[in-house]
């Protein structure tokens, strides 16, 4: 019974920090990658369809990212899209394909996108604070209800706080390699 509440407890924590993780990849570090325009959706068909899926997208170098639609149609509403979307960036549609030119980040918005990445990791240490919660909730319930003794749910509780911490742990370690990445010039 309590390895369950363990097994599920450790599931959900690890969805957080894979959530965390999808998050920080839409952040921009010195080097530009195609996950800026992930989340910017396209009306293709009256259905808002991710970029990604109505065309190619290609990181050219370090600052552009080259979008090819597959259907020339489509130029005018990703740009539309992009500009809508506000990623710091103007769109240049050449009637081909749409280029995207980030300017090299000042030292001001490296420190702006740290905060950002920081902001985004106390969310996920919150959900996982959250799920710790419910765990302990479990593990008292199984006690009221005398399927498990007061050692054991003493026991189940350190075990739901050392799976908290070691969850706390790694989501420091990856935001100290993302701000890593990020101050990096």
């Amino acid at each position: 019974m309590l390895n369950t509440v363990y097994d599920d407890a450790k599931e959900h924590m690890e969805k957080s920090m894979e959530a965390m993780k999808r998050e920080f990849s839409t952040l921009r570090t010195g080097k530009v990658t195609t996950a800026v325009v992930d989340q910017i959706k396209v009306d293709y068909y009256g259905t808002p369809t991710p970029i990604n899926q109505v065309g190619n997208v290609i990181a050219q170098d370090a600052t552009t990212i080259a979008i090819t639609p597959w259907e020339k149609g489509l130029l005018g509403d990703i740009e539309k899209a992009i500009q809508e979307a506000n990623i710091g960036v103007n769109p240049n549609n050449d009637g081909d394909f749409i280029k995207l030119f980030f300017p090299p980040m000042t030292v001001e918005q490296r420190h702006e996108i740290v905060k950002q990445a920081k902001s985004m990791s106390e969310k996920a240490k919150i959900a996982v604070r959250n799920i710790r919660k419910d765990a302990n909730d479990k593990v008292k319930k199984l006690e009221k209800e005398k399927e498990i003794s007061e050692d054991d749910m003493k026991r189940g509780l350190d075990q739901v706080q050392k799976i908290t911490d070691e969850t706390v742990k790694k989501i420091d370690e990856v935001l100290a390699a993302k701000e890593a990445e990020i101050l990096k010039v």
